[in-house]
């Protein structure tokens, strides 16, 4: 169970494949730790050196309390600690791909330290997540009730029907992952997507880009998938059929099959 310290934090990351082989840095979504990519972790580390961590406030990584002015974490400051977590690991540069808020954070990266982007993989992602009144809604609801209360609509968000009556164990799984962040790592990175423009960063990605979307995304739905891939030169869009918002876990197979061949392209 590997922890480092990065940058102001001491951060939770798994390293996996093959030494030598190029570093693909997986950056996870709002209320899941690093394991959401473990259905596709096998496939990924054949071909190369995989690193997870767990975001700011997720998983086992440091949580570091709201600012007192009342706003929250910011995309640059997660940023920040993908940047930190690579340099404590000595990694000069690396393939990115980013899930959700972890899309975001791979943008700008891709956009303030194009020397340390590879490739870039946005999945189930957008430049603009919004409106901010859903997220001030989302905020004080779990102020009120709770990260509990919000998890079985967030299962209904990340999953397609068909797929939560297959897999009702893996559900609760889920539902625990979310309920279980810590709250000031689940409402600073809310405010962190609330408060985040990347539509002018995007512009100016130069690294090959692949944005991926399930079809049944209503979180980051497919024609804003398209709306990212048009402001990023050169991107080209991938739509996963039969899933939602979280294709690593419902999708497996058709995400690797797809990401795979991208990330090893000459």
């Amino acid at each position: 169970m590997p922890f480092i310290a990065a940058g102001e934090i001491t951060t939770h990351y798994a390293l996996e494949g093959p030494e030598g082989a190029p570093v693909l840095l997986l950056a996870n979504s709002l209320g899941t730790s690093f394991h959401v990519w473990d259905p596709v972790i096998a496939d990924l580390a054949a071909a190369f050196r995989v690193l997870r961590y767990d975001m700011r406030g997720h998983g086992l990584t440091d949580a570091t309390p709201l600012p007192a002015d009342g706003t929250g974490y910011s995309i640059p400051l997660l940023a920040a600690d993908a940047l930190a977590l690579l340099d404590a690991l000595g990694i000069e540069k690396a393939h990115v791909c980013g899930l959700s808020i972890g899309g975001m954070v791979a943008q700008h990266l891709a956009a303030t330290a194009p020397a340390r982007v590879g490739r870039l993989v946005l999945c189930d992602t957008s430049a603009l997540i919004g409106p901010a009144s859903v997220w001030d809604e989302r905020i004080a609801g779990i102020r009120r009730d709770g990260l509990a209360a919000i998890a079985p609509g967030v299962m209904g968000r990340w999953f397609t029907d068909a797929f939560r009556e297959k897999a009702p164990q893996l559900m609760r799984g889920y539902a625990n992952m979310v309920a279980r962040t810590t709250l000031d790592g689940y409402l600073g990175c809310a405010m962190a997507v609330r408060d985040a423009d990347l539509r002018a960063a995007a512009a100016t990605i130069t690294a090959p880009t692949l944005v991926i979307v399930g079809d049944q995304d209503p979180a980051t739905p497919p024609a804003s998938a398209e709306a990212l891939a048009s402001a990023i030169p050169g991107a080209r869009l991938e739509v996963i059929a039969d899933a939602s918002h979280i294709p690593c876990v419902e999708q497996p197979a058709a995400l690797t099959r797809v990401l795979v061949p991208f990330l090893t392209a000459a």
